[in-house]
């Protein structure tokens, strides 16, 4: 469930942001408000279930995706390769503070034994 939450959080922030650049009516500026409501209420929801750095991490780490990615196709930002280095680098990162997470749990419950 904290996963979901964190995807969930993840894609609200990425339309939150996305609004912060492009929204100038009215209803597209209270769209990206509810749109960072519900990104920081579903991230705090991941947070009763998943370490904090790694529930922030890969929110964060998702939503710098989402939105490269997204500029790149619908706001005419130029592809570069240098941009899907880091961004496989930030998928590393990610998966690797989640490894992290989950060995320290595993050596944790090994010390209580």
């Amino acid at each position: 469930m904290g996963w979901i939450n964190v995807a969930a959080a993840a894609a609200f922030e990425i339309l939150w942001v996305v609004g912060l650049k492009h929204a100038s009516a009215g209803w597209e500026w209270a769209g990206t408000l509810v749109a960072i409501v519900l990104s920081f209420l579903f991230l705090i929801r991941a947070g009763e279930h998943l370490p904090v750095g790694t529930s922030y991490l890969a929110f964060v780490g998702i939503g710098t995706i989402g939105t490269t990615v997204l500029d790149m196709i619908f706001f005419g930002q130029p592809f570069e390769w240098i941009k899907l280095v880091f961004i496989f680098m930030l998928i590393g990162g990610i998966a690797g503070l989640h490894t992290a997470s989950g060995r320290a749990k595993a050596n944790e419950g090994s010390i209580r034994q």
